[in-house]
């Protein structure tokens, strides 16, 4: 039965991130016909109101707590959401998806500025092999950085700071409604901005409804539901790794739908950005465990 359930957990896990790593290029065709900010929008909405009629029961236990920690959470998803879009706007699905993970990295230095807890040698290694891996991915000949590259690898000090938030926020609180919080957060936020950026588009083709679906449905409140099922039954490191693979199949999706073509030096940034994510994540369990 053990067994079963962590069978259940693993697969939970690999679906998740096969669905997350399908987004990159499903966002980018959809950027084509609707702006960020209001694809992020109804993004957020779908996604709100999906947690709101799964837990529609759960609903009326909502405090202040919950209210606080949802919105703090929110607001950081939000601007790691904005920015990694606005960042795919100017560069590859493949390169968005490696260059978004990178706080995977960034993660335990942000935790020693607000905790003091400072980073472990393998978070040192990982960063510094991360950023050669940065620097093989988006650094041009002439040592300048692509603009949508930069922008991308913004998001990922948002991102750190959703993980760091939830992290204070979800001890005794039901996730079910922390994500409602924080997804209703993000769409405040993207509705509030989105007419300032610029106007809902006249026309949009069903095609691009579709891909905005599937955003809403798959992306987000699936894969959220995938993700807290897939955690339940599988150990941390084991997690870790597999949510690792969201840019691998980033990557890989890029190629085969977007016709990303791959030089050797960004494969082998690829590859380092991956092992640093690897390493700071696992702290190389897996060696460990095989020399016992």
């Amino acid at each position: 039965m053990k067994r079963d359930k962590h069978a259940i957990g693993l697969l939970a896990l690999f679906g998740c991130t096969l669905i997350w790593g399908t987004s990159f290029v499903i966002l980018k065709n959809a950027l084509d016909s609707v702006p960020t900010l209001w694809i992020l929008a109804i993004r957020f909405s779908g996604a709100a109101l999906l947690m709101a009629l799964i837990g529609w029961k759960r609903l009326k236990r909502l405090n202040r707590s919950y209210w606080r920690g949802g919105a703090l959470m929110g607001l950081f998803l939000a601007a790691a959401y904005i920015v990694q879009t606005y960042g795919l706007v100017y560069t590859t699905p493949g390169k968005n998806a490696f260059l978004t993970e990178t706080y995977c990295v960034l993660v335990p230095f942000l935790w020693w500025a607000i905790r003091r807890a400072p980073p472990d040698r393998y978070n040192l290694i990982a960063a510094v092999i991360c950023l050669v891996g940065i620097g093989l991915v988006s650094l041009t000949e002439g040592l300048a950085i692509g603009f949508g590259d930069a922008v991308t690898l913004g998001c990922g000090l948002f991102y750190g700071l959703h993980i760091i938030a939830t992290s204070l926020s979800v001890e005794g609180k039901d996730p079910l409604l922390l994500s409602f919080v924080q997804f209703l957060t993000g769409t405040v936020v993207c509705l509030v901005l989105a007419p300032f950026a610029e106007p809902f588009p006249a026309a949009v083709p069903a095609a691009a409804w579709w891909r905005i679906g599937y955003l809403c449905v798959a992306c987000t409140g699936l894969s959220f539901l995938l993700q807290t099922l897939g955690q339940k039954y599988t150990p941390p490191s084991e997690a870790s790794i597999l949510l690792t693979l969201e840019s691998v199949f980033g990557v890989i999706f890029s190629v085969l739908f977007y016709h990303e073509r791959l030089s050797l030096r960004v494969v082998s940034g690829f590859v380092l950005i991956f092992m640093a994510i690897l390493i700071s994540e696992t702290k190389l369990e897996f060696f460990h465990r095989k020399k016992r």
